[in-house]
């Protein structure tokens, strides 16, 4: 910038001439985009209102996506917060912030388009997978929402023309970057032994549901939230020694062996994804949480045990089961209360547990937050629908 040129050219108190003041408006819009996507969401939503370049570059500008979600998949945790609704509060935790709280974006009532009886599946790469309904009415619904910015895409399901059991489960690989919605379908409750077929819908490439096989056990409930690196994660509600995965990249379905020697039955146990490892949890013990951790993806050797009191909890919530959602700071744990009312971080280097103070009374999801509109994934000539956000 030339200072003789600038409106900013200005006189000190002293008659000294200082040329060297620049504003944001002044730098280049990659420099700008660089700027603004280091900010916080709510800061980011504040500055979509400065001006029609901000608002243009922040809504339209492919750059400030692509920035923002490098750092996003990197930073500190985000949580989705519900309490009636799948999705209702956005937190952005920040190591150093003792109010988490103040970095809260509410989410647009209309956002839940709206309906009460909907829950969250699963999400990737901030696109969160919604099922209205329950897996068991024929009239169930699944829709692929950014609740950042209020869009939401309806997935085609076929007419059903007999009472079945689906789970559903989404996931999104990096080879292919593609986003694929998994079920699992028992379209025979009398038939021994029940056979479940998995069918895959890709979006923006599928018109229909595809066949991939059948699954090595029957699945008429849910599949785990545990997706690492694109690979869905379930167990056997019968027996503990095996876990199984569809790659989404692949569309291979795998066994892997769980860590040996289990006594606690599969359905008191919770597979998760934490620091992107496959994890096994026992949250049932009053006294303790037991965290198996597999080092090396797909070697039962490397399953590793971690041991976690609970004597730090609280007295009074220390009974109930803790579950983990997600690593943050140096290798802390967030765990999610199961009765939904407190999030709490472990310290395994001074184990030790606190109290992270979001809303109480709110179910806690992990989630990494981003701009990308829904249209990139499903085209741009797809119907999508939007709702409209406000903040507070």
């Amino acid at each position: 910038m030339d200072p003789r040129s600038s409106n900013l050219l200005k006189g000190d108190c002293k008659g000294r001439t200082i040329f060297h003041v620049t504003v944001i408006m002044d730098l280049s819009c990659e420099i700008m985009l660089d700027i603004l996507s280091r900010l916080p969401i709510k800061s980011i939503f504040c500055c979509k209102t400065v001006c029609k370049l901000w608002y243009n570059l922040l809504t339209s500008d492919s750059l400030f996506s692509n920035m923002y979600h490098k750092r996003s998949s990197s930073n500190f945790p985000c949580l989705l917060l519900s309490i009636g609704y799948p999705v209702q509060f956005l937190v952005e935790l920040k190591p150093d912030d003792p109010y988490p709280l103040k970095s809260t974006t509410a989410l647009s009532p209309m956002f839940h388009l709206p309906l009460p009886d909907m829950r969250l599946i699963g999400s990737c790469n901030g696109f969160v997978c919604l099922l209205k309904g329950c897996i068991y009415d024929l009239d169930h619904s699944v829709y692929i929402c950014n609740p950042l910015l209020g869009e939401y895409f309806k997935v085609k399901l076929p007419k059903w023309k007999k009472r079945i059991c689906v789970a559903y489960a989404f996931c999104f690989s990096e080879v292919s970057r593609q986003y694929k919605v998994l079920r699992s379908v028992v379209s025979n409750f009398d038939r021994h032994p029940q056979v479940s077929e998995l069918e895959v819908y890709t979006l923006g490439v599928d018109k229909k549901w595809r066949y991939v096989s059948e699954a090595p056990q029957p699945l008429s409930i849910t599949f785990s939230k545990a997706n690492v690196n694109g690979v869905v994660h379930w167990m056997n509600s019968g027996k503990n020694d095996s876990i199984y995965s569809f790659n989404s990249w692949t569309e291979e379905v795998k066994s892997l062996l769980a860590p040996r020697g289990l006594k606690t039955p599969s359905y008191k146990l919770v597979l998760v994804e934490l620091g992107n490892s496959l994890c096994l949890c026992n949250p049932n013990d009053s006294e303790y949480v037991d965290i198996w951790w597999m080092k090396e993806y797909g070697i039962a050797e490397s399953w590793t045990k971690t041991h976690i009191l609970k004597d730090t909890i609280q007295p009074n919530t220390r009974w109930d089961r803790f579950i983990p959602i997600s690593t943050w700071k140096d290798g802390e744990i967030l765990m999610q209360r199961y009765s939904g009312t407190q999030v709490v971080s472990y310290n395994p280097k001074e184990k030790k547990f606190t109290k992270v103070k979001v809303y109480p009374g709110h179910v806690a999801a992990s989630y990494i937050p981003s701009f990308y509109s829904l249209k990139t994934v499903i085209g741009e000539s797809s119907q999508v629908s939007y709702v409209y956000r406000r903040l507070t």
